[in-house]
């Protein structure tokens, strides 16, 4: 069973609390809607040819999602992944841990109007969503995992699981 990690009455400030919601997927399910919306008008955009489907597809996913910088660290009981999440508050945030991986997804919903009364469309300067998903080098627990968001900086700490017990076999 997997644990989403969401800022659900945390503890400090920067602190994300553990629950267990699955909204994950109807948050993935509305950014793919927006990506195909994208793609369609890119396609349109260039007359409807054929043959740059794929291409409109990835500029789509581009404009829309920036995947952050990670760095997974390891020591002998855990797995520490620090996340760059600039922009983004604990309240924005949501990770999904798994026993062998961990999702992070970010939304800011913001809109910035210049003063000739213009709205922001697109940027490459900041983003509104993230999202990154991670393999981790070993199996960890879930349940006992923990994050912290401090100056942009999201670190989650997985606990790892349990190694394998052997069980001897006793003949009768």
């Amino acid at each position: 069973m997997a644990t989403a990690l969401v800022n659900q009455k945390a503890q400090g400030k920067g602190q994300i609390a553990i629950a267990r919601p699955a909204s994950i997927f109807e948050e993935m399910d509305q950014l793919m809607r927006r990506i195909e919306e994208r793609a369609f008008n890119l396609f349109q955009q260039r007359g409807g040819g054929d043959g740059f489907a794929l291409s409109d597809w990835f500029r789509a996913e581009h404009e829309m999602v920036k995947a952050m910088p990670i760095r997974v660290e390891e020591t002998d009981n855990e797995v520490v992944l620090h996340a760059e999440v600039p922009g983004f508050d604990a309240k924005e945030l949501t990770i999904r841990a798994e026993p062998n991986s961990i999702s992070i997804y970010g939304k800011v919903e913001k809109k910035t109007e210049s003063e000739k009364g213009a709205t922001e469309r697109y940027s490459e300067i900041s983003c509104n969503e993230v999202y990154r998903e991670i393999l981790l080098p070993a199996h960890v627990n879930p349940d006992k995992a923990t994050a912290h968001l401090e100056k942009g900086v999201l670190e989650v700490r997985l606990a790892k699981a349990a190694k394998p017990k052997m069980i001897e076999i006793k003949a009768a």
